[in-house]
Formats: structure tokens, sequence, C-alpha cells
């Protein structure tokens, strides 16, 4: 008979047992970009406002044409891959794209250059998104997906907070002022962050198997804009994403805000780790933990928290409170990132999930657009909110948070279902 330490190891194996290869390739894929894309892309907002003095209106334009682009190539790169049956080859080609990008951020001396380089970036994320994440699902069994995109996602966040630590690092080295970024640290960064771009593209193309579609499937993809055949659910979820996302600004207004309180560059860097060590720890077993319990119940969980967290961002009066936020931060990642992936897998077929990932992430990205753009104007001052400054972005996200967690509880479950997987 087994005793109390046996039986653990035992659960803990039974718990990973199953898990294709495919998870740990893509997981360490993710986690090589992440070291790659957040040693640089959180600089980004302190380098176009402190080096090149652009207002935060021009960060919110290039985010949001950013993240708009990366989501509409979503939905054709998902399409594409449910059509071909295939999904690694495009998933190689956009981390591709990506990687060979950020060198350029190197000589970036205006906005123009950071959009250019933030445009490719996001167009090589668009084209591997959604197949990485339709081959991720068929890669385990549906008692094992919340696990699955749990450990996936724990990967990238273990990745961003390496990768911010190295950052953090340069900037320790070779900063002389605390409080405003230098070009030359920016330089370097972008020079340090090439090598393991490259590295996750060969370790992808070497490592990974393709699980194809079975061709009486793949022959009855949807055209890419097309709902049809779909869960009527998951047509509603993607509308309380619309609700939720308007207010989902990009993150470069917390690292705004966390300067704006009063923090200086390193201080913004231990705030970003403190955020990614709190998603990392917690995403796998958030995502273990919808298996079990649901994933409605954890993705409304997540926007409650959200919507918590940004009246704190709203309300803090100091760069110290703003770090604590931020970590707390992590909680709604951990929460709302890996469930909402395994419950659109739970609600469309295989053979249509390409499609659906990339009809979420066109969701999210052709909102992300108005959103990042009404949060720098807000900050800004627009209209009824003048009297908010800063705070109005946060108070605005908050709100809508609120509205799609309340919509989820009593909307959603009266819509019938269709198509269950």
């Amino acid at each position: 008979m087994l005793d109390k330490t046996d039986r653990k190891k035992a659960n803990k194996v039974s718990l990973f047992k199953g898990l294709d290869r495919n998870v740990w390739i893509l997981t360490i894929t993710s986690f090589l970009t992440d070291i790659s894309s957040d040693m640089i892309n959180n600089l980004i907002p302190l380098f176009l406002t402190g080096v090149l003095g652009q207002a935060t209106a021009v960060v919110g334009l290039i985010e949001g044409i950013a993240e708009t682009t990366a989501s509409l190539m979503k939905v054709f790169s998902g399409a594409v891959s449910d059509k071909l049956g295939k999904r690694k080859g495009l998933a190689v080609l956009g981390y591709g794209l990506s990687s060979l990008s950020k060198p350029f951020l190197y000589f970036a001396s205006s906005w123009g250059i950071v959009l250019g380089v933030r445009f490719a970036d996001r167009l090589g994320k668009g084209i591997r998104t959604a197949p990485k994440e339709a081959l991720l699902s068929q890669s385990v069994s549906s008692d094992k997906r919340g696990l699955a995109f749990g450990i996936h996602r724990a990967g990238d966040s273990a990745g961003a907070f390496l990768g911010i630590l190295i950052a953090a690092l340069i900037v320790w080295l070779t900063q002389t002022n605390p409080n405003v970024l230098s070009g030359r640290t920016f330089q370097m960064v972008a020079l340090a962050s090439i090598i393991p771009a490259f590295l996750a593209v060969l370790i992808l193309a070497l490592g990974a198997r393709e699980v194809g579609v079975p061709a009486q499937e793949k022959r009855a993809a949807a055209p890419v804009f097309s709902l049809k055949g779909l869960d009527k659910r998951f047509i509603s979820f993607l509308v309380l994403t619309i609700i939720f996302t308007l207010g989902n600004s990009s993150d470069a207004f917390i690292i705004l805000r966390g300067q704006e309180r009063g923090l200086t560059i390193l201080e913004v860097m231990g705030m970003l780790l403190t955020f990614n060590a709190v998603y990392s720890v917690l995403a796998g077993p958030a995502g273990a933990l919808s298996d079990r319990i649901g994933r409605r119940k954890l993705i409304v969980l997540g926007w409650l928290a959200y919507g918590l967290i940004y009246l704190g961002f709203a309300l803090s009066n100091s760069g110290t409170a703003i770090w604590l936020f931020f970590g707390l931060y992590g909680i709604y990642y951990a929460l709302f990132e890996g469930a909402s992936k395994a419950y659109i897998a739970d609600l469309v077929p295989a053979e249509k999930r390409g499609t659906a990932y990339g009809l979420y992430s066109a969701a999210v990205g052709l909102t992300a657009l108005p959103a990042s753009l009404i949060a720098g104007l807000l900050w800004q001052g627009l209209g009824a909110w003048k009297g908010y400054g800063p705070s109005a972005p946060f108070l605005f996200g908050g709100f809508l948070a609120l509205v799609a967690a309340l919509l989820m509880i009593f909307w959603l479950p009266k819509i019938p279902a269709e198509n269950v997987v």
C-alpha cells in the first residue's frame, strides 16, 4: 500500500501522463521567444516617451496597430492551417519572421521605425499563433487540454521573467540616469534579444511533429471569416471578449503608470519580474483547475480579478502600490489565458479549431486598436474624462471587465449548445 508521499508522486506522474512531446517543444519555443520579446518589448514605451519624446497617444497607436495586425493575420493563418490540415510549417514561418524583425530595433531613430518593427514582429505572431494553438490542442486528450495550455502559458511567463531579468541587468550595467532610459541601453538590449529568438525557431523546426487533420475534416474547413458550423456559445464568447477587450489596452500603459507614479527604470523592471513570477507559478495549476471545475468559472474569476486590479491601478498614489497591483495582475493572466484557449477547444470541432482560434484572435485584435487609442487619449484628458488624467484608462477598463463578467455569468449559460466536442 502506498504511503502519503508515494501517493503524491503517483498523482503527479498521472497528471503529466499522456502529454505529447509537442506540449514540451511548444513550451520551450514559447519560453525562448518570450525571453527575447520581453527583454525588449517592455522597454519600447519607455524608449518612445523618454528617448524619442513621443506622447502616450503615439504609444497607443503603435501598440494598437501591432496587435490588430497580429490578430487579423491569425484569422487567415488559422483557416489556412485547417484547409491544409497542417500546422507546424506556418508556426515555424511566423516565429522566423518575428526573429528576423528584432535586429532592426537597434537602428530605431524614429517612432516610424519602431512601428515597422512592431508590425513585422506582430505579423509573425499572427502567422504562428492560431496554428500553434490548434497543434497544441490536437496533441493532447480533452481531459488534459487545460493542463497543456497552462503548462504552455507557464513557459511563456517563465521566459518573460528571465528576459526581463536579463534586460534589468543590462539596464543596471549601462544606465547612468535611473529615471530616463538611454538610447544606448535600448540598443544593447535589442542586440541581446536576437539570440533566444533564433534558438526558438531552430528548436520548433527540428523538434515538433505535425499532427494532421483527417482528410474528410480538412475539406470541410470553413472560409476564413465564416462562423458557419461553430457553436453559438463560441460566437457569444467572441462578443463578450470584444466588450472586455475594448477596455483592455496595452500593458504599456501600466508601465507608463508605474513610471508616472515614481518608479525608476530598474523598479519598473522589478515590477515586471513580479508579474511574471506570479503568472508563471499559477498558470499551470490554474489550467489544471479548469479541467476539474470548468473553464467558464475561471474566465469569470479572471475578468473580476482584472476589474478590481485595474481599479487599483486607477486609485494608486505611489509607485509601490502600482508594483503590488501589477504582481496581482499575474493572477488574472493565470486564470484567464489558459482557460480561454481550452474553452474554445471545448466548443469547436477539431477540424475548425484553427479558424476558431483565428476568429478569437481577430476579435481581440480588431478591438485592441481602438482600446489602446482610447487609453492614450483618456490618459491625456479626453472629453468627460479630462479630470481623471492617467487614472482614466484604468477606470474605463475595470468597468468593461465587470460588464463582461456579469454577461458571462447571466447571459452565456442561456445560449443553447451546438457541436459540443
